[in-house]
């Protein structure tokens, strides 16, 4: 899923060698992959920066135009000319639990986000220097505990907390190229801002997490400090690798504590394959990290302490939930006896495709086409041992409609064994698998306004809760609608 078709952008490396246009050309699709998609490892990997699209003029009637707000009167223009881009966008996305999950209800969360990419060839410095820096305003309730699930069902609602108000630096990098053949990051990394051809956008595609990330890289922190390097040895193939704080959060702005705890290591290979002229990408990556976390592996009398203590980045976190569980049946075991056992290293592998079956016109941004990932760990540290994704996504098939999308798809998770076999076995938890199944379809209805539909059908992997009497009560399959919408100021 990390691996994605590339996306011909406008802008490019204005400043390399005009008589070298195979290497520019290699270099923008670099940037493409490094900063749009970056590491199939993990989704870990400088967001999206230069080149970004930059429109003749931003300017337009009201319909037209390709941000809400215009061309500032000519200086938008002259900005994007200069290789300067300013984006402040708003994502609103309600969402209720109609039927089953822990509580039915609504709730309505939202996220203002806001951006600046610097294409350093462009603004007449030096050639082969992107910048971009993303900060992010969360703000409302959202659904992720009433929906019982424990791989979040909105991805923005865990922006840049769990369901906390609070606004962040999530991304902050400079890439230099080089060459047209390699280059070198460094900065805060965004490990979430990875949009692809079928998936892994929140903002107008998916919004469950298991279709936005692999959940086996459940380890890897959103937003985190590191530096790294891409390559691109033949046409078509780009390698990439990246080293992370394993302890970054999008709330952690101090540098110097950064990599106290060890490292986080993500490697990518990925190739552009066009089968029968249809466009497709394949990829493969790992993760291994070296900080020494608390193991599954546990007495149960440690089992509170594993709650209170560990947490997993991108899980919706279980401890409050199952300590309030221990505590009412089994208080004895609040007291440790043992030792905490622990791990000294993690490691996660990926695998992802996606391909179009079905190109109108021979079109590269439109078509139907099918997407597939797959994900396993030690699950010894990790709590998701495998994660899998399968669906179908299509991109401006609707006649008159040549920017809607669509997507159906399929996220399965299986947790580890050693994730507290202790509760699960004596009180039937659940907490051995969670599947969700989502459906969106999202209309342009401008070039600054998308409207996305979203449902979506979700097992829960804990399938017990506490009642208002202190009893356990079944979790049922959760029913969660919701609307989106994304606004480019």
């Amino acid at each position: 899923m990390e691996s994605r078709r590339l996306v011909r952008a406008s802008g490019g490396c204005a400043g390399l060698s005009k008589t070298r246009g195979a290497g520019r050309r290699a270099v923008r699709r670099a940037l493409q992959v490094v900063f749009g998609i970056v590491l199939v490892a993990a989704a870990a990997g400088p967001a999206s920066a230069q080149p970004v699209p930059i429109p003749e003029t931003w300017g337009g009637d009201l319909l037209s135009r390709a941000r809400l707000t215009g061309n500032w009167g000519g200086l938008r223009d002259e900005l994007g000319k200069k290789g300067v881009v300013f984006d402040a966008d708003l994502i609103l996305s309600p969402q209720g639990v109609a039927s089953g999950g822990r509580d039915t209800g609504a709730e309505f969360w939202g996220n203002a986000e806001y951006t600046l990419n610097v294409d350093t060839g462009k603004a007449g410095l030096w050639p082969g220097g992107f910048l971009k820096v993303l900060a992010n305003s969360g703000f409302g309730e959202s659904v992720l505990t009433d929906s019982s699930a424990l791989v979040p069902v909105n991805t923005g609602a865990f922006l840049p907390k769990a369901n906390d108000p609070t606004t962040a630096l999530m991304h902050a990098t400079f890439m230099q190229f080089l060459s047209p053949k390699f280059g070198l990051v460094a900065g805060k990394f965004f490990t979430l801002d990875v949009p692809g051809e079928f998936t892994a956008n929140y903002r107008t595609q998916f919004q469950n997490l298991g279709l936005v990330a692999p959940m086996a890289g459940a380890l890897i922190p959103i937003s985190a400090y590191g530096g790294g390097i891409v390559a691109l040895p033949w046409e078509g193939v780009v390698l990439s690798a990246l080293t992370l704080d394993p302890d970054g959060t999008p709330t952690s702005n101090d540098v110097t504590d950064a990599f106290r705890n060890g490292f986080t290591e993500v490697g990518s290979g990925q190739v552009t394959i066009k089968p029968f002229g249809l466009v497709g990408t394949q990829g493969l990556g790992f993760h291994w990290s070296n900080k020494e976390r608390l193991s599954l592996i546990q007495d149960p009398t440690n089992i509170a302490r594993l709650l209170l203590q560990e947490r997993f980045p991108r899980l919706v976190d279980p401890g409050p939930i199952l300590e309030r569980i221990l505590k009412r049946r089994f208080p004895g075991l609040l007291v440790p006896v043992e030792p905490l056992n622990r791990e000294s290293d993690t490691w996660a592998i990926f695998y992802d495709f996606d391909q179009y079956l079905w190109q109108p016109g021979g079109d590269p941004k439109r078509g139907v086409g099918v997407f597939f990932s797959f994900g396993a760990s030690d699950g010894d540290a990790n709590p998701i041992r495998y994660s899998y994704t399968l669906g179908i996504g299509g991109n401006g098939v609707v006649p008159g409609r040549s920017h809607d999308s669509f997507g159906v798809g399929w996220a399965g998770t299986d947790f580890s064994g050693n994730l507290v076999p202790f509760l699960r076995q004596r009180l039937d938890l659940g907490l051995d698998r969670e599947d969700a199944i989502e459906m969106y379809y999202n209309v342009a209805v401008t070039p600054w306004l998308n409207v996305t539909a979203d449902l979506q059908v979700v097992n829960p992997g804990l399938t017990k809760t506490l009642g208002s009497g202190g009893q356990l009560e079944n979790v049922d399959t959760a029913i969660v609608a919701g609307t989106r919408a994304y606004v480019r100021f």
